[in-house]
């Protein structure tokens, strides 16, 4: 767009990402239509199935041939440039990315491109994670093991009344609340902030495990959406992290559904109003009352309406 600079090129965007792997198996002479569509869900977002196949099948992107060869010869390839190695460089520092134990070989000449003090980000809890401490550091890793390996896991933390427990589960993921900027690890009914944890160690595969509690509270919001300037893209990427589901409606009208933790609700209001008019809440009818008492308070206190 007119006055911005673009960092990194669209071809490092997802779908491009896809493109490229189809692509090198074509000039590979491996590609078939089922390694397509696995391609594209196992890379792609779980709308991409919607778009990446029939552009290609029907060739309105002129790189495949109808017997899944391309006229392409050469793998693609995507170089990074100086300024996008020093944006990596910069983002390594975040210490939330440092919790993975990123690899940053080749970058290890390259200076950052800013410091994360520079940047403030507002509507965050001041009262985040401590994300350069050992300990909770130490115990993030091994929760993340025990996620990727669907390992059951020791847990001593510290309860919201103060008292600390034990519990042994196989956790189910680690989310990020940017609002709250704190890692929660999940449980089969059960939540805790990894900073609380106060022992975190993998078990034994057939450890002893502890009684789930009740299933967390769900919720659910439909809004219907009109693509129009990239928002489908947009939107979804925004909401990637939740359960979802997408129909299309017209050629570019879709209704999508989205699934959330009941307790995250006043979170969801505030990010379905910062898309505007893009997106317009059909159901439930509770959540389209939140949206218009917030508007509303919004509206008394003088706060411009999101557009």
């Amino acid at each position: 767009m007119e006055g911005q600079t673009m960092l990194f090129h669209e071809i490092y965007g997802t779908y491009y990402q896809v493109v490229s792997a189809i692509l090198t198996e074509a000039v590979h002479h491996t590609l078939t239509r089922k390694r397509l569509t696995d391609l594209v869900q196992e890379m792609g977002f779980e709308e991409s199935s919607l778009t990446i196949p029939a552009k290609l099948q029907q060739q309105k992107w002129q790189l495949l041939r109808k017997d899944y060869t391309t006229p392409i010869q050469k793998v693609p390839s995507m170089p990074l440039t100086l300024l996008e190695r020093r944006w990596l460089k910069a983002l390594l520092q975040d210490p939330r990315i440092a919790l993975f134990d990123v690899d940053a070989a080749g970058l290890e000449d390259v200076e950052p491109l800013y410091d994360p003090s520079d940047i403030a980000v507002p509507d965050k809890a001041a009262d985040g994670d401590p994300w350069t401490d050992p300990q909770y550091i130490a115990h993030f890793r091994t929760a993340l093991q025990a996620v990727r390996e669907q390992r059951p896991l020791h847990v001593k933390y510290r309860a919201a009344n103060g008292h600390w427990q034990r519990y042994t589960a196989v956790p189910a993921n680690l989310e990020y609340s940017p609002k709250d900027d704190k890692f929660r690890l999940q449980f089969p009914g059960r939540t805790m902030n990894v900073a609380r944890i106060l022992e975190c160690a993998l078990a034994e595969p057939d450890a002893k495990l502890s009684q789930s509690g009740k299933p967390p509270k769900t919720g659910s919001v439909t809004f219907l959406l009109r693509d129009q300037r990239n928002a489908l893209e947009r939107v979804l990427l925004h909401f990637s992290h939740l359960e979802k589901e997408t129909v299309q409606l017209e050629e570019d009208l879709y209704r999508c559904t989205l699934r959330y933790r009941a307790e995250d609700e006043t979170e969801m209001v505030i990010r379905i109003l910062s898309f505007g008019p893009m997106l317009q809440v059909t159901d439930p009818p509770a959540f389209i009352d939140k949206i218009r008492d917030r508007l509303q308070r919004q509206r008394a206190l003088g706060v411009p309406e999101s557009s």
